[in-house]
């Protein structure tokens, strides 16, 4: 039988009111968990931030090195996995638990650079009244040829079946509006398609260039070949969810002015 799950309330280490919440969901990443936790310290220091490690069921040393980091680290808070779930479950699970109005999101592994995190929140912010997101493109991305020769292939793909004009769709370092980020549906590997996504719930959706690194410690989790059979029948189900979209142009709501007896709209 499927349980309601819900992360654990902590106060420990809860930050009044965040301006961002830094999710970083990990497996097996141990040796590449605290460089990247000081990074993301250093990133936002004297501001208002939590970061949320979300472990998704790792059996090496990952958990004793986030423990080590929680004891040092305030802005730090750490979530378990009591079965191993992938990367999309890990994100939705640290999105459930934040509480600032907006999210970033890194990959585990280390390859993003977190001080590139600011220059993406500030261009959100210059987008505004718009909500969305703002996605990395990668510059000189140090990856393998054959995980980069993947990637042009399922842009290719995204761009003929869902009309996804993002360059880097795949690329792990991201902000989103929290508002904006709950009202997507969810479903595994959805973290793949976030552009799609936001689009299709009427958000913007601003391109920023990245700088990525090699992996320093560990090795990587995806294999190609399963990733493109598993992205073909993910991508039927966005095109599913994108043919059902329908949304008002515009809300209203009706009040009454007391006063006068007339009514006004508010938007």
């Amino acid at each position: 039988m499927t349980h309601f799950i819900t992360a654990p309330l902590n106060n420990s280490h809860a930050v009044s009111a965040p301006e961002i919440s830094v999710l970083v969901p990990v497996m097996n990443e141990c040796g590449n968990i605290r460089p990247l936790i000081d990074e993301i310290c250093d990133s936002f220091k004297g501001r208002a931030f939590e970061i949320i490690y979300i472990d998704d069921g790792s059996s090496d040393g990952s958990g004793a090195e986030l423990l080590n980091a929680l004891q040092d680290v305030a802005e730090l808070r750490v979530l378990h996995h009591k079965k191993r779930c992938g990367q999309s479950v890990a994100i939705r699970t640290g999105l459930l638990a934040a509480r600032a109005p907006l999210i970033a999101v890194l990959d585990g592994d280390g390859q993003n650079i977190p001080s590139d995190l600011p220059l993406l929140e500030k261009a959100l912010l210059a987008a505004r009244p718009e909500k969305g997101m703002v996605a990395g493109v990668r510059q000189g991305r140090k990856d393998t040829a054959a995980k980069k020769i993947a990637s042009r292939m399922a842009r290719k793909i995204r761009l003929w079946l869902l009309n996804d004009s993002h360059p880097d769709s795949g690329c792990g370092i991201k902000i989103i509006d929290r508002e904006v980020f709950l009202r997507l549906p969810f479903f595994n590997h959805m973290h793949r398609f976030m552009p799609a996504l936001v689009r299709r719930e009427g958000g913007v959706v601003i391109q920023a260039p990245v700088r990525h690194r090699a992996r320093q410690q560990g090795n990587s989790k995806y294999r190609i070949l399963d990733r493109l059979l598993v992205g073909i029948s993910d991508i039927m189900g966005v095109m599913w969810l994108r043919k059902r979209t329908n949304h008002p142009e515009e809300i209203t709501e009706t009040l009454l002015n007391k006063s006068n007896k007339k009514t006004i709209k508010r938007q």
